[in-house]
């Protein structure tokens, strides 16, 4: 062996000392992300909701991918993610599975799957790891998902928990409103964030909290904390990728950055390929000319040579 090769136990290490580079040859776990807490390395998740896209954030290295039910509004046109069923869950997540190889997919549990008892949250979660196989799944409450939580864990399946602001009470909160300010709310966060912990969820999300809370939550947690609209102090940052690309219409939150306007950019193609069809333009290139037959006539059995579809 090179004395400048790695050894194999060195490559080993390699493989989990880092989620950004580090981890190549499998996916994510719980582990990692327990890990990254341990050693203070921060990373990002963002959502998917279908293979092609998925696949480009996970060749980028992006460690975890939520199929959020943010896919309601952002793709199926819900004005909340209140009518996202099951059905829908497991579509969407089984294509954002297929589309990549090292990513952690975690798949949030619809309004309706899991707030009866802990029973029916177990029968959708099992949905989601068998029909689509993600690694984990996403629910919303704190104290009140508790049992939950724990009936799901004790079962093998790992949970995120996600508190604060829950876009599933959009109806109950009359809107988006901050959570966690003023000391009684404060409080009640930080109960909700040790109580699912508690019960066994391997990262908590903390949605539109103030920073200084977040801040404190995450140096209370064992776990990591993922935060959205929470400050910069949170161990992980999730963002809906159509707001962080520029696809969204309209107003997006103010704590979104925008690093491409890709609504312009789909929209300038659109149109590009409308004026070439209108003025007869055929909207592909050429397929390419088939190969001359072999000496002696067509292949064996007739075959030819298959020429690409316009």
């Amino acid at each position: 062996m090179n004395a400048s090769s790695p050894s194999p136990a060195q490559n080993r290490a390699t493989t989990t000392a880092t989620l950004y580079g580090g981890v190549t040859n499998r996916r994510v776990t719980v582990r990692d992300l327990a890990a990254a807490k341990q050693r203070g390395e921060k990373w990002s998740m963002l959502t998917a909701y279908d293979a092609l896209t998925a696949g480009v954030f996970d060749e980028a290295g992006t460690p975890v991918l939520l199929v959020g039910d943010s896919a309601g509004n952002c793709h199926l046109g819900y004005e909340t993610t209140v009518p996202v069923t099951m059905d829908q869950m497991v579509m969407l997540a089984a294509a954002v599975v297929r589309g990549t190889e090292r990513a952690m997919i975690v798949a949030d549990l619809p309004f309706g799957s899991y707030q009866e008892s802990p029973a029916q949250a177990m029968r959708n979660a099992a949905r989601l790891m068998k029909e689509a196989g993600v690694g984990a799944v996403k629910l919303e409450g704190g104290e009140r998902s508790a049992r939950s939580i724990e009936l799901l864990v004790e079962a093998g399946v790992p949970v995120m928990a996600h508190i604060g602001l829950t876009p599933q009470s959009v109806h109950a909160f009359g809107g988006y409103p901050v959570q966690g300010r003023g000391d009684e709310a404060a409080h009640q966060l930080l109960r909700d964030a040790k109580a699912v912990q508690q019960a066994g969820a391997f990262a908590v999300v903390l949605e539109a909290v103030p920073a200084e809370l977040a801040r404190q939550v995450t140096e209370q947690l064992a776990v990591p904390t993922v935060g959205i609209g929470a400050g910069a102090d949170c161990d992980a940052q999730v963002l809906v990728w159509t707001d962080f690309a520029g696809m969204t219409a309209g107003r997006v939150p103010k704590f979104v950055k925008q690093y491409a306007n890709l609504r312009a950019v789909l929209g300038d193609a659109a149109r590009a390929s409308a004026v070439a069809g209108r003025g007869g333009a055929r909207p592909a290139r050429d397929p390419p000319s088939p190969s001359p037959p072999p000496p002696g006539g067509p292949a064996p059995g007739g075959a030819r040579t298959p020429v690409t579809a316009a």
